[in-house]
């Protein structure tokens, strides 16, 4: 049974003849769903899309929304060069074309006029009807048994469509400015034309059994400049169980196997610093190396997961990945190693208690770190050491269990050391 398609769907006309129809796309960091209203003037509801795009389909998302369906069924269908077997095509040797049979679509089997058969390639052939995007490619149907004149909502969830956004910091001795950009990415050669665009930030898990590569990208960015494109803006909506919202202000069209990219945020530092920082695990041996650059920052809005550039007065000094951060909330990461901040930690053991069998229950012990600059500015050094036992005083502080964590804070001078120590207690008694 073929199907009745009176209302021609996106994926159909991709599929004819690379034009895209209006649908609404609400956009996940590794997946979407695509939601088109759709009528049947007849009793039977079609949707083709191209082997390449459904094998991106999360399996079992389809569904139609607002029709109560009798049945639905899937069935894959030939490719359109099949429908040519057993006709005459033309095929290209050297200079001179010739008309021949398509005997097999499959392996491209021919038949020349001298009645031999050879398998030629889909580049030297050519066609007296203008062929569809992917003609090689299977298709694959799925037809709904519905209500006559009935209108619902078709909607399913893709790999191939997904956005990410990537930040850059600027900073210089002025202070520093955050700003984002959103890639929105189709990986199918299927365009779409969206109406409705919602974004999402966050940890959204989906049961599609094994994970779906990422799309690879073969056409050109395109950017929100471009002659033929009115760019729409990105707003923010607000928190949704967790997740964070963004809609699209306007309309907009992304393209066959595109990247589509958009300002995003700029979001007002409350704090920002630059620090040398080193994280440790306690051991009694002493040591010596060279420390990390540390940045850390606030913003005024929540932050979503993405890619992270920073640039020290226009040049960059290093990327890394930022986690999704709530408002407020401190983001700290480092860049690499910096030669210019050395350090030297020593561990004296200053007490130990034993039981009565000998066994060492308690010790003390004092960690110095000493800390040499060859910098030309004041930088400060922070450090990080946790030791476990079960129970660790640090200090002065309380007692905790399993594992305590001192921090160490002092401020460098240039071209100069400075030192900073704490008392470790591991009590197993």
């Amino acid at each position: 049974m073929k199907p009745n398609l009176p209302y021609s769907l996106m994926m159909a006309l991709a599929l004819l003849s690379g034009s895209a129809s209006a649908a609404d796309l609400r956009i996940y960091p590794s997946f979407s769903e695509v939601r088109e209203t759709v009528k049947a003037t007849g009793t039977t509801l079609g949707v083709n899309l191209p082997q390449e795009a459904w094998n991106s389909v999360i399996p079992g998302s389809l569904d139609l929304d607002g029709v109560a369906f009798s049945s639905a069924v899937q069935k894959q269908e030939a490719n359109w060069l099949t429908s040519l077997e057993g006709k005459p095509v033309f095929l290209r040797t050297g200079d001179k074309i010739e008309t021949v049979t398509l005997i097999r679509a499959r392996d491209l089997l021919i038949k020349d006029a001298q009645g031999r058969y050879r398998n030629v390639p889909y580049s030297d052939l050519s066609f007296t009807d203008l062929p569809p995007l992917n003609p090689q490619s299977p298709t694959q149907t799925l037809t709904y048994t519905v209500p006559s004149g009935a209108t619902g909502t078709l909607s399913y969830l893709t790999r191939a469509v997904t956005w990410s956004p990537r930040f850059t910091l600027k900073a210089s001795s002025a202070g520093a400015q955050l700003s984002a950009l959103a890639d929105i990415r189709n990986g199918t050669e299927l365009p779409y034309n969206v109406q409705n665009t919602e974004l999402y930030a966050g940890d959204v898990e989906v049961q599609d059994g094994q994970p779906m590569p990422a799309p690879m990208m073969r056409a050109a960015e395109v950017s929100a400049t471009s002659a033929d494109f009115a760019a729409p803006k990105i707003n923010t909506v607000g928190e949704l169980r967790g997740l964070t919202r963004y809609d699209l202000s306007a309309p907009f069209t992304l393209p066959a196997s595109s990247m589509v990219t958009l300002p995003f945020l700029t979001p007002k530092l409350t704090s920002f610093e630059r620090f040398v920082g080193l994280t440790f695990f306690f051991n009694t041996q002493p040591n010596k190396g060279t420390m990390n650059r540390f940045y850390r920052f606030k913003a005024d809005e929540r932050l979503p997961s993405g890619s992270l550039t920073v640039r020290e007065d226009g040049r960059i000094v290093g990327q890394t990945t930022i986690p999704e951060t709530g408002k407020g909330a401190d983001v700290e990461f480092s860049l690499g190693n910096d030669p210019d901040v050395r350090y030297t930690r020593s561990v004296e053991t200053q007490n130990q208690q034993k039981d009565s069998k000998g066994n060492v229950t308690r010790t003390t012990y004092r960690v110095t770190y000493a800390f040499e600059s060859s910098k030309d500015r004041v930088i400060r050094a922070e450090v990080t050491e946790r030791a476990g036992g079960r129970r660790i005083i640090i200090d002065s502080a309380p007692a905790v269990q399993n594992q305590g964590v001192a921090n160490l804070r002092v401020d460098v001078p240039a071209n100069g050391k400075a030192s900073k120590s704490f008392v470790l207690v591991i009590d197993n008694s």
